[in-house]
């Protein structure tokens, strides 16, 4: 049954990636290309590298995890992102090709964010400890939450900072609608697919490594930006994730709902709503990074 599922999986995540890459032909252009060691001896975790000539020594650091609802080969999608980010605040900034489901299936992409942030960690004399951040776009978003409040102690990290990210995989997607009924979200039916493909039938889906809804708000850092979109979804869920984590107390949260936008609205926005829209977010990650949210 196992190996069926799997197959059906793969099979379908094929046809699916095959229409992703015949709409959208990602060229990132990093200013250097870094090959990550991975708790496998065997591998390295790919990141493109973007730096502007004013960055510190050691640097602080951006982490960054693309959208691909866990399945989509979309690392690069986020250069635009990664590029502003590097010189409008001095981070350097890592964009992260993390494990794609459902070869690799939960837990390999949070493991690959796992070694990530150890491995800058483990460098003080490149990067700045005090100022190393999280940020993701979507399943990216997941996985940066998941991250931050689990594998790490609260100190750790300066930030975590999310674009429309899916936090309660336990829910089923059947059940989502967005705060605007105009909306485009995504298809219920894809949703059900994604979540499939990256979760085994033997985990618990409440578990806070998956659904970082579940997670004990104040694990997370001491600075979290959540970014929704009205026509999305996912936006409820994240929302009230945001609440949680700012009951909490003890913690600078920032969420934000982009009317007039739907779920991944910056990769390629459609009108000058979804263009300022994305201005207006990205401004806002620059603020908490600089200390000025």
């Amino acid at each position: 049954m196992f190996f069926l599922t799997y197959l059906y999986c793969k099979v379908l995540a094929l046809v699916i990636r095959a229409v992703f890459g015949s709409k959208r032909h990602i060229i990132a252009k990093p200013d250097d290309v870094y090959q990550i060691q991975s708790r496998d001896p065997r591998r390295t975790i790919k990141a493109h590298v973007y730096k502007s000539e004013a960055v510190s020594n050691p640097a602080p650091v951006l982490i960054n995890f693309h959208g691909s609802g866990f399945i989509l080969p979309a690392h690069g999608s986020d250069e635009e992102f990664c590029r502003l980010m590097s010189e409008k605040t001095g981070y350097i900034v890592l964009d992260v090709q993390y494990r794609l489901a459902p070869e690799h299936p939960f837990p390999a992409a949070l493991n690959d964010v796992e070694d990530v942030v150890n491995w800058v960690l483990q460098q003080p004399d490149k990067f700045d400890r005090a100022r190393v951040a999280l940020s993701g776009f979507s399943a990216g978003g997941n996985l940066a939450l998941a991250a931050s409040s689990t594998l790490f102690p609260r100190q750790t990290l300066y930030a975590v900072l999310t674009f429309y990210p899916p936090v309660d995989l336990e829910t089923k997607p059947g059940s989502k609608s967005p705060p605007d009924p105009t909306g485009n979200p995504l298809p219920a039916s894809l949703a059900r697919f994604f979540d499939k493909c990256y979760i085994p039938s033997s985990h618990n889906k409440r578990d806070a490594r998956i659904s970082p809804y579940y997670a004990q708000p104040d694990r997370f850092p001491e600075r979290v930006l959540i970014i929704t979109a009205a026509g999305d979804s996912l936006a409820p869920e994240a929302e009230e994730l945001a609440v949680k984590i700012e009951q909490g107390g003890g913690r600078e949260v920032v969420s934000q709902r982009m009317e007039g936008c739907d779920h991944g609205w910056n990769i390629s926005p459609k009108n000058t709503v979804q263009r300022e829209a994305t201005d207006k977010a990205y401004n806002m990650v620059v603020a908490m990074l600089k200390g000025q949210a």
